[in-house]
């Protein structure tokens, strides 16, 4: 029997004579066709005609194409083995067949598909492995028409269907090749979509585009078409084309195969020269309905997306966000609370004390809790009672709320969260601001840096759907989502030690920490208003406070040097009472035991540490000289100036440390104060007070009227020029105006039954240290020229007051009686007026020979 790779040869010459033997006898006369096709010397390959990709034929020679010889599976194969041609696949098949599978011989198909009663000669044989059929070159006689060989042999093959193995349902089938074949190798392959160019019969030519009609005349005999697409009629595109999709890949092979290079006649609709068809395949662009849909709809899509991320985020991040914040609450992560620590602790403490002793930073504050006794029994009652309100801890910056509060009152609590406001407010930008929060009440992962992104891109699409995504939130957004996530945790803190078998294990949630107050969670708000300006912060820690206290989750407690508090903290809870602990400066007595506390400690500090030396160089060395111990003597005066505040005493003791006598420290302190009180109020001119509340005036005026008198009246103060009628933008309010330098530290106003009623210096060392100012006669007078230019120009405005309505009383046609006595009044005022300006001219007149002739 022939083998199947000398038939189907398609190696680019491999030229073979075989011998054909048949396995069954045949027709004499056609069969025997075939075996001498078989046995000629092949001279056209896959390629074609010496590789022309053409298949030649005269004028007595036709072609036939046969599909469905070849599974189509077959292609893949050769996209992954480049390096193969047809021949290899010929070797594949000759194996198959051989196997113990027995499929059947393509050969013999070929020789089934085509009746012996034909009358033809099978002059040549090509195989077409990415098409799945072969070509058959045959030759007639010219009696015979090639279009009624086509036709019988359909009626043959549709009669007696002949089905490879690798097909049942569908069999072979038969077709003329009416234009001129491509017998291409290239990597194209079989689709069900085939384009149609149209060209010109000849090169050059003219040619006509076909019409739907037309080519469904043409093509539709080879198989089921789905749909025809002409091309679209604005387009310039040469040459003009049309799509043919065919149901099945197969009916698209037999219509690319018979009518690739077909003249269509002007008979079918090509014109009166013809036009020429040029087939290929063409890989269809499947719709892409949703993606079209979700892409022509960006007003919807967009915000259900950015809903859908928000969602996962929340899923995903938000357990794991809580879960650090309650292991911040809990300390759980501090090695100082570790038990197995602590436990390592105990058992070297002895070993550990031989190397040194560590300096703590609470040395010497003995005395100060003993003096504040009350006022921490009193906070450590308020939270063992259960009160829907705040308990706010105020007192001057330096007066030590911040230690009185955790160190003393909240001693023994363990589930305590601080939140500093402090570092909150001065984060630069957004994302500081939000990093900072998140921080403090230990709220991670969080992507700060992404807010920026999200706003630009928010910014991006906005400006091209005209519709915003939702991407970006706003700093509020952010804030309440930390708080809100921060409460569910402290819930949990809170309810973490309740026993589901005890007493209450039939009580709610809400019921239970109702119950028991001690149970709840202490959040310490420090730093509360720290910078005297509206901020979304504060207002929103304040409504946060405000919820927790109401719904019984934990206790809040605000510490603030603010006195004007309430206004902040009654918007978030306008019905109720706060409880208020006041903090001021120590007394002489307990200020100077203080003193005297972190003094011993040092020398006790030293003494260890000589003692430590002493041992580790031996006996027979000398230790350091002993140091000259401070001079107490001076001390009484010196506390008597600088008065009971915690920082001045602590910063007191470390230069008292360092061997100053404390007339020089009291000295030094008060110098830089006085530094500090230039630079901040006086230095700089208006730019240093743009966006305040009080002017450089006022603030000279309090610093005068202070360093000679302990105390002023809040009342009079508001009726000075200076505070009633200032010149300054922003200023003209007084009482805004105290409030400014209240919160500058400048003055304190202390109140009587609820209202203000004297003022005060912001530190007792403050009246010594304006007094040091008034004693620059540079400075002095330089200060009293501004604020004697200011009351001139006070006195000034009202004179063109006067003198306005002098003009229009002036310009009555009459005199009338009656406006005799506004006119004397308004001249009186006008007369008293210009007096002043007169005796501040003098003063002026004074104070510049004083700064012409001083340095």
């Amino acid at each position: 029997m022939l083998s199947t790779r000398a038939m189907f040869r398609s190696g680019p010459v491999a030229v073979a004579r075989r011998t054909w033997v048949p396995a069954r006898p045949i027709a004499p006369q056609h069969h025997g066709a075939v075996m001498r096709a078989a046995a000629k010397v092949w001279a056209s390959t896959a390629a074609g005609d010496e590789k022309s990709g053409h298949i030649s034929t005269s004028q007595s020679e036709s072609i036939l194409f046969l599909d469905n010889l070849f599974p189509l599976k077959l292609t893949h194969l050769l996209r992954s083995r480049a390096w193969q041609s047809d021949r290899d696949f010929g070797d594949l098949l000759e194996r198959f067949e051989g196997s113990s599978f027995g499929v059947g011989d393509p050969l013999g198909l070929v020789k089934r598909a085509i009746p012996a009663e034909l009358p033809i000669k099978v002059t040549e044989i090509l195989p077409r492995f990415k098409d799945g059929g072969v070509y058959v070159k045959f030759s007639h006689g010219p009696d015979v028409q090639p279009k009624d060989i086509e036709n019988s042999l359909a009626m043959t093959l549709e009669k007696s269907p002949i089905r490879p193995w690798f097909s049942p349902f569908r069999g072979v089938k038969a077709g003329l090749v009416k234009g001129v074949p491509w017998l291409e190798d290239l990597y194209r392959f079989p689709k069900n979509r085939v384009k149609v160019e149209f060209t010109g019969k000849d090169a050059g030519g003219e040619a006509v585009e076909l019409s739907q009609e037309d080519l469904y005349s043409l093509f539709r005999k080879y198989g089921k078409i789905a749909e025809i697409t002409s091309q679209p009629s604005d387009s310039k595109v040469l040459p003009k084309y049309a799509y043919v999709d065919f149901a099945l890949v197969r009916d698209a092979i037999m219509a690319r195969n018979c009518l690739h290079g077909f003249v269509v006649r002007e008979a079918l609709g090509g014109g009166k020269n013809g036009t020429r068809l040029r087939l290929s395949y063409e890989q269809r662009v499947k719709p892409h309905n949703i993606w079209n849909w979700l892409s022509s709809h960006p007003r919807i899509v967009v915000p259900v997306v950015a809903a859908l991320l928000a969602a996962i985020t929340v899923a995903i991040f938000d357990p794991i966000r809580e879960f650090f914040v309650k292991a911040h609450i809990q300390h759980s992560f501090r090695l100082s609370d570790n038990k197995l620590y602590m436990w390592v602790k105990s058992q070297t403490s002895d070993i550990f004390s031989s190397f040194g002793h560590k300096k703590t930073d609470k040395a010497g504050f003995n005395a100060v809790w003993q003096h504040r006794r009350d006022l921490i029994d009193l906070i450590q009652t308020w939270l063992l009672e259960s009160s829907d309100t705040f308990i706010v801890v105020q007192g001057p910056r330096g007066s030590g709320k911040k230690e009185l509060v955790l160190d003393q009152a909240l001693k023994d609590r363990k589930n305590v969260l601080l939140i500093d406001c402090k570092p909150i407010i001065e984060a630069r930008g957004e994302s500081g601001t939000i990093k900072r929060l998140a921080n403090s009440v230990g709220y991670t992962p969080v992507f700060a840096f992404l807010n920026n992104m999200s706003s630009m891109i928010d910014l991006a699409v906005q400006s091209t759907t005209g519709v915003k995504a939702g991407f970006s939130e706003t700093l509020e957004s952010q804030v309440v989502k930390i708080l809100h996530t921060t409460a569910e945790a402290l819930k949990e803190v809170s309810l973490s030690g309740r026993h589901k078998d005890g007493k209450d294990a039939e009580l709610s949630d809400d019921a239970y920490l109702e119950a028991h107050p001690d149970k709840r969670a202490v959040v310490v708000i420090d730093n509360f208003l720290h910078k005297n300006e509206s901020s979304i912060v504060y207002d929103k820690v304040a409504e946060w406070a405000a919820a927790m206290v109401q719904n019984n989750v934990a206790h809040v407690i605000f510490l603030t040097d603010d006195t004007a508090y309430s206004k902040s903290l009654s918007k978030a809870m306008p019905d109720r009472v706060f409880r208020h602990a006041a903090l001021g400066d120590l007394s002489p007595d307990v200020a100077k035991k203080f003193v005297i506390s972190r003094l011993e400690e040092d020398e006790l500090e030293k003494v260890r540490e000589h003692s430590k030396d002493a041992h580790q160089e031996g006996e027979g060395k000398n230790t350091a000289e002993p140091e000259i111990k401070p001079d107490l003597s001076e001390l009484d005066a010196a506390i008597g100036i600088l008065g009971g505040r915690l920082t001045d005493l602590e910063n007191l003791a470390r230069r008292l440390k360092g061997s100053q006598s404390p007339q020089r420290a009291v000295e030094d302190i008060i110098n830089q104060s006085a530094t500090e009180i230039v630079k901040m109020y006086f230095l700089g001119g208006k730019d240093t007070i743009e966006g305040k509340k009080w002017s450089t005036e006022q603030a000279w005026y309090l610093i005068r009227a202070l360093a000679s008198h302990d105390t002023l009246r809040y009342n009079e103060v508001l009726l000075s020029d200076t505070f009633a009628s200032s010149t300054t933008p922003g200023a003209a309010n007084g009482e805004s105006a105290l409030e400014g330098l209240t919160n500058a530290d400048l003055i304190t106003v202390e109140t009587y039954n609820g209202r203000p009623q004297t003022i005060r210096p912001g530190k007792p060392m403050y009246q010594a240290a304006f007094s040091m100012l008034l004693e620059d006669r540079v400075l002095k007078a330089k200060m009293d020229l501004a604020l004697l230019k200011e009351l001139g120009k006070v006195e000034a405005k009202t004179i063109e007051k006067v003198e306005s309505e002098l003009a229009l009383l002036g310009s009555l046609p009459k005199q009338p009686a009656q406006t005799g006595t506004r006119v004397s009044y308004l001249l009186d005022k006008l007369q008293s007026s210009q007096v002043k300006i007169t005796q501040y001219e003098k003063e002026i007149a004074v104070l510049k020979q004083v700064l012409k002739h001083n340095y």
